[in-house]
């Protein structure tokens, strides 16, 4: 059975994309801690990030480096968090969270509430400056 996250990048279920590649899909989280929370996911299923082969580990690495990049650039954070937890969802991902302190990054707290328009924006945002460096 397919998990959520095979579902959203087989087009399944929407997403608010931010890039994609031949190996990793990366999408805004819908229950984020920071406005631009984003998962970094492979395309191929494998429940635990360490489970990967090593070559599809370096390559989803390398990917969420741009998306970061892009993430830092497009919102202004003073650091972009990362998080490897996969406790609720059988797929490994990596979790991208624009941050201002540490305190940021703590899921126990109260998610942030956005509109439509605003995840929209955001993902827009940090596209384009993804989008930019590949020209």
């Amino acid at each position: 059975m397919a998990t959520i996250f095979s579902k959203i990048i087989a087009g399944e279920i929407p997403s608010y994309k931010i890039a994609e590649d031949a190996e990793n899909y990366a999408f805004l989280d819908i229950n984020p801690l920071t406005a631009g929370h984003t998962l970094c996911v492979p395309k191929v299923e494998t429940d635990y990030l360490f489970d990967l082969p090593a070559e599809r580990l370096a390559s989803l690495t390398a990917f969420a480096q741009k998306v970061a990049k892009a993430q830092k650039e497009a919102l202004g954070c003073k650091r972009v968090g990362v998080a490897v937890l996969g406790f609720d969802v059988p797929h490994a991902h990596i979790h991208l969270v624009p941050m201002e302190s540490e305190a940021d990054l703590n899921f126990k707290k109260e998610r942030v509430k956005l509109s439509e328009a605003e995840f929209k924006e955001i993902a827009a945002k940090i596209a384009a400056k993804i989008a930019a460096k590949v020209k």
